[in-house]
C-alpha cells in the first residue's frame, strides 16, 4: 500500500508516520511506500524498509498537488493547514493554504480519476471551528455549520468539497472534526487554542505559562495519541454508513480550564500550578468564546472512534510520549 501524508512534518503528521512505520501498515495491510510532504522537508522515518519520498513543497502550488497524486497513493491523509490565529490574522495566507491547497489536491485526484478511475481514501482533518455561536451547551451531529473565524470557514469549505467529490465517486473521503489537541509538545504555535497546552506543558518543564482566558472557559479536547488513532481508524473503516454526510465530529473530553489545572495539580503538585500566570487577552478570549464546549458525537462513536477517558490521562500521555526527559 502507498500512503501519502500531507503535513507530514507537523506534530500529528510525525506521530502518524511513526505509528504506520511501527505497525508496518494500516488495517493489517502492509505499507510499502510512503510519500511525506510539507513546507519543510519531513524527516525520513527510521526502520521503514519500503520506499520513502520525502520532500518540501507547498500544497497551494498546483505542481505540488499533481506531483503528490501522480503515483496514485491508495490512502491520502490531508493534515496541512494554517492554524486558527494565523489564518485570522493573515486572511490571504489562510485562504491560499486552507482553501486553495485543499482544492488543488482534490482536483489533482479528480484529474487522475478521470484518466484512470483512481479513487483513493482521503482523510481530511477539519476542526470544531466549523461551528460558531450561538451554540447549545452540547452540540449534536445535526447542528448547522456557522463558523465565526476565517479558519473555520476555510475548513467548512474543504468539508463541502470533500463531500461533493465523494458523492461523485472521485474519492472515498471522510472529514474529521478534530477536538483541540492537547497537550501539544514543543514550542507554542500561532493557534488561538495554544494556551490550553501551554498551561500544562510549560509548568511541567518548570516554566511560567500565560493563561489568557478565565478559569471557567470550557473546551473539547483529545490527546495527540487519540488523534493518531482517529486518523488510522478513518483510513480503514467502511464509510458506507455515512452516506452523503462524509464529515463527522469526533469524540473528546469537555473540560474547563479549572479542571485542566486541577489535573495538573494532581499529577505535578502545587508548585507546577503556581507557574500559571493569568494575563487576559481580549482577542483570544473573543475567538474562544465562539467555539463549542461539548459534543454528542454519536455517528463517530457508532463507527468505533474512541477518545481519551480523562484529562489526567491526557496529561500522563504527554509525560509518557512527549515530555523531554531530564
Amino acid at each position: 500500500m502507498h500512503v501519502l501524508i500531507i503535513g507530514a512534518a507537523g506534530m500529528i503528521g510525525r506521530k502518524l508516520t511513526a505509528a504506520i512505520v511501527k505497525d508496518g501498515g494500516l488495517d493489517g495491510r502492509p505499507v510499502d511506500r510512503l510519500t511525506l510532504l510539507d513546507v519543510i522537508a519531513p524527516a525520513r522515518p527510521e526502520g521503514f524498509a519500503g520506499q520513502v519520498d520525502a520532500f518540501a513543497a507547498n500544497i497551494a502550488d498546483p505542481a505540488t498537488a499533481e506531483r503528490a497524486v501522480a503515483a496514485r497513493p491508495e490512502v491520502i491523509f490531508h493534515l496541512a493547514a494554517i492554524v486558527s490565529g494565523d489564518a485570522e490574522a493573515n486572511l490571504e495566507k489562510g485562504y491560499t493554504v486552507n482553501l486553495d491547497g485543499t482544492r488543488l489536491l482534490f482536483d489533482a485526484v479528480r484529474r487522475e480519476h478521470e484518466r484512470s478511475g483512481y479513487c483513493p481514501r482521503v482523510v481530511f482533518t477539519s476542526s470544531i471551528a466549523v461551528y460558531g455561536a450561538p451554540l447549545p451547551d452540547v452540540i449534536d451531529d445535526d447542528f448547522a455549520l456557522t463558523p465565526l473565524t476565517s479558519y473555520g470557514a476555510q475548513k467548512a469549505m474543504g468539508e463541502l468539497m470533500l463531500a461533493d467529490y465523494s458523492r461523485k465517486g472521485i474519492m472515498d473521503g471522510i472529514g474529521l472534526r478534530l477536538p483541540t489537541i492537547c497537550v501539544r509538545p514543543g514550542k507554542p504555535n500561532l493557534a488561538a487554542s495554544g494556551f490550553f497546552s501551554g498551561i500544562i506543558r510549560e509548568p511541567l518543564a518548570g516554566l511560567e505559562a500565560v493563561l489568557p482566558v478565565a478559569d471557567t472557559v470550557r473546551h473539547w479536547f483529545a490527546s495527540p495519541r487519540a488523534a493518531v488513532g482517529f486518523l488510522r481508524h478513518a483510513a480503514k473503516i467502511d464509510l458506507a454508513p455515512l452516506g452523503a454526510r462524509r464529515n463527522i465530529m469526533l469524540p473528546g473530553l469537555s473540560v474547563t480550564v479549572a479542571e485542566e489545572i486541577e489535573a495538573l495539580r494532581r499529577i505535578a503538585g502545587d508548585k507546577a500550578v503556581s507557574l500559571i500566570r493569568r494575563q487576559p487577552n481580549e482577542t483570544i478570549a473573543t475567538i474562544i468564546s465562539g467555539w463549542a464546549k461539548a459534543f454528542a458525537p454519536r455517528r463517530a462513536e457508532a463507527l468505533g472512534f474512541v477518545a481519551d477517558r480523562s484529562f489526567d490521562e491526557i496529561v500522563r500521555i504527554y509525560i509518557e510520549d512527549d515530555m523531554p526527559k531530564a
